[in-house]
């Protein structure tokens, strides 16, 4: 069975992008996928100390929130990553996990500025963003985008939704972008 699963990247419960990324895993789901939605917000992830190093058999020299994330993200067959917009970006909770993938690739020995891929997978990826009405989705897009070029991701669409209000989950009566969210899932699958 497919395995698709969900980030998180708002530290809100029951946010804008917390609902359309629920959303894309129903569209999924709703074709035959395995899904499952992972809040960011409730891993402990140290940020990225830049080690320079391989750590052998493993991901990363730290142990933390990642362990389980690096298994989910080897796992599985599709990825949605979702991420209020912070300062033009992804929050620092999308960021923090972003960064910790750095692991991914190995260094050519021979070449130092030659990277592999660790894993041979095909996997998709969607995007998810929320900003407010005058926010700018490029950044953040570009943030995510590049990590699906490090991971060898293949990116197969982006839903953003955009409101002024304070209130969080403002997305789910937005019928629009709930109704592009639920397409995107549907994609993954094909």
């Amino acid at each position: 069975m497919t395995k698709i699963i969900g980030l998180s990247g708002s530290p809100v419960t029951g946010s804008s992008t917390e609902i359309l990324v629920q959303e894309v895993l129903r569209g999924a789901g709703e074709t035959g996928a395995d899904t499952e939605i992972i809040i960011l917000n409730e891993y402990d992830i140290m940020p990225c100390q830049a080690c320079g190093q391989s750590p052998e058999d493993g991901y990363c020299f730290f142990s933390d929130g990642m362990d389980e994330l690096y298994s989910k993200f080897i796992e599985c067959d599709a990825i949605v990553m979702g991420s209020p917009i912070y300062f033009d970006s992804v929050s620092a909770q999308m960021k923090l996990f972003i960064d910790r993938t750095n692991c991914f690739r190995t260094i050519n020995p021979k070449k130092p500025c030659e990277f592999s891929l660790r894993f041979q997978k095909k996997c998709k990826g969607a995007i998810v963003l929320v900003g407010g009405e005058r926010e700018e989705y490029e950044f953040a897009r570009r943030v995510i985008g590049g990590f699906f070029i490090w991971a060898g991701v293949e990116n197969i669409g982006l839903v953003t939704h955009s409101n002024d209000s304070l209130e969080k989950g403002t997305a789910a009566d937005d019928s629009l972008a709930m109704q592009e969210a639920f397409r995107l899932g549907n994609k993954l699958m094909k």
